[in-house]
């Protein structure tokens, strides 16, 4: 197979789809892999050593997507680059389709065959792909609230950890899966006053068992959850329904209730967000304030970061491009029903129910569309 790696262009984006040492396996095993000019630079990844894993270099990303079979990227793809897929390409990436409507159309529109990373589960109900970004922007989420409650930066001026006399600052985490837990472990570790929000009972056990006595866990529901965003400095979103928006937990009235100065991360952005006050940032602008709150909400939060994810990333996703590389993706997919959860939009259909609903838009059985030989209009 022929795969291709533009260079992205998110706003300080600064990952690639592909390291050298994910390109050495491909053209091991005999594929044909093109890397456009300076991908790699965000990560100190030259393109000698692209070279060297047995890629060739393109100048453009327009030449790139022509000449690819498959398109290996790490954000969703912006409007100049979905004007460039073609029908039955494949693309593997982030897509977060559940609150974008316009990236959808043009999907739907462009006929191409989109897996999204976040979509994609294993037999354990986790999600793989993005369990490694999950982990980075978790951890990630605790120094960007540090540097929130920060005088400087619009903040109270709070130490997370406190010192000797004076108490450390409170922060909850809504959600104890891998964001939360990464969250609470940094946290922790910094000294702060720490608690987790989940409405699943076997998750705040699981929490309970790994960080003991030195966290709090509480079951969510509306009123515990007002009670403790109010009392808290920092307030990290990290909650996640697969493929859908995710749910606004934090009201706007909650937030104008909050403490002058605190502060609100949301990880969960990239779904929409789960603070009703929640609008997409970058890292050149990470911050606003509403009602004298502090909101951190940028969508590529591994971004960074940038060579720590993109290492994480391809230690992850580099099975999964093997696989559609070596079999194709109708083979791979239906062989793998956990793999099959990441086909959002094949050939103008959506296959993912929960982007479906989000969006309002028929929803077509995977099984059904992948069943369907691909024609030409």
């Amino acid at each position: 197979m022929i795969i291709g790696v533009p260079k992205e262009i998110k706003v300080h984006e600064y990952r690639v789809g592909m390291t050298p040492a994910s390109v050495k396996e491909l053209t091991s095993a005999g594929h044909t892999v093109y890397i456009e000019q300076s991908a790699g630079e965000g990560i100190a990844c030259s393109d000698q050593e692209y070279i060297d894993a047995g890629a060739s270099i393109l100048k453009t990303a327009e030449e790139v997507f022509a000449i690819a079979e498959m398109i290996v990227k790490v954000k969703e793809p912006l409007a100049v680059e979905r004007a460039l897929l073609r029908p039955d390409q494949l693309l593997f990436t982030y897509l977060h389709l559940a609150p974008d409507m316009a990236q959808t159309e043009d999907l739907i529109k462009s006929k191409a065959v989109c897996i999204a990373y976040e979509t994609v589960t294993n037999a354990n109900g986790g999600l793989p792909l993005l369990a490694p970004m999950s982990e980075v922007a978790g951890r990630m989420s605790i120094q960007a609230g540090a540097a929130c409650l920060e005088k400087s930066n619009g903040g109270v001026g709070l130490l997370l950890g406190g010192v000797a006399g004076v108490a450390p600052a409170k922060v909850v985490i809504i959600g104890g899966g891998v964001v939360g837990c990464n969250a609470a472990q940094m946290a922790i570790g910094l000294g702060a006053d720490t608690t987790i929000v989940d409405n699943n009972i076997d998750t705040l056990r699981k929490v309970n068992a790994q960080f003991g006595s030195s966290i709090k866990t509480a079951y969510s529901n509306k009123y515990n959850l007002a009670s403790l965003v109010l009392d808290a400095d920092l307030v990290i979103g990290g909650v996640l329904i697969p493929g859908a928006a995710a749910p606004k937990l934090v009201s706007a009235e909650m937030i104008k209730n909050m403490r002058p100065g605190s502060a609100v991360v949301d990880v969960a952005i990239d779904q929409g967000g789960c603070f009703a006050t929640s609008k997409a940032t970058a890292h050149d602008q990470p911050t606003y304030i509403v009602d004298d709150v502090v909101h951190y909400c940028v969508a590529n939060m591994p971004g960074a970061v940038a060579r720590t994810s993109a290492f994480a990333l391809n230690n992850a996703t580099l099975p999964y491009i093997l696989r559609l590389a070596n079999l194709g993706y109708k083979e791979a997919l239906l062989a793998d029903a956990h793999f099959k959860n990441g086909l959002n939009v094949i050939h103008g259909k959506v296959t993912n129910a929960s982007v479906s609903e989000s969006l309002n838009i028929p929803f077509v059985c995977p099984d059904e569309a992948l069943a369907t030989p691909y024609t030409a209009a």
